[in-house]
């Protein structure tokens, strides 16, 4: 068993970063909610689509937000096992995934505003 006392700033960064991504998919869900209450409250007589479209940015927020607690609880422990094994793996995956993200969010808001 590893001395965990020896990597103690480590395992706080690791912590520090999950944390990170825990305030990140808040932030996803939030959007999701923001989106839905705008649109309701804003455009209360809007057609099918666009009430289809705001559901769509709301519905995949939370499923994306969701994901990210999921995928930021994997990473934690995978980085705290490769601490204790002092073993240094790239985050590409992640990285890839938050990308991915932004950009999917970014094109449903603004299909959603194109069409409001």
């Amino acid at each position: 068993m590893v001395d965990e006392r020896k990597l103690i700033q480590q395992h706080l960064a690791n912590e520090r970063t999950y944390l990170a991504w825990i305030r990140t998919s808040i932030a996803l869900v939030g959007i999701g909610f923001l989106a839905t209450t705008l649109h309701i409250s804003a455009l209360p007589t809007a057609g099918d689509f666009t009430n289809n479209l705001a559901m769509l940015v709301s519905i995949s927020s939370l499923f994306l937000g969701v994901m990210t607690i999921i995928g930021a609880t994997v990473n934690y422990y995978h980085t705290r096992k490769n601490i204790n094994e002092d073993r240094f793996v790239s985050s590409h995956r992640i990285i890839v995934y938050m990308t991915s993200v932004a950009f999917l969010l970014f094109i449903l808001v603004t299909t959603y505003l194109f069409f409001v």
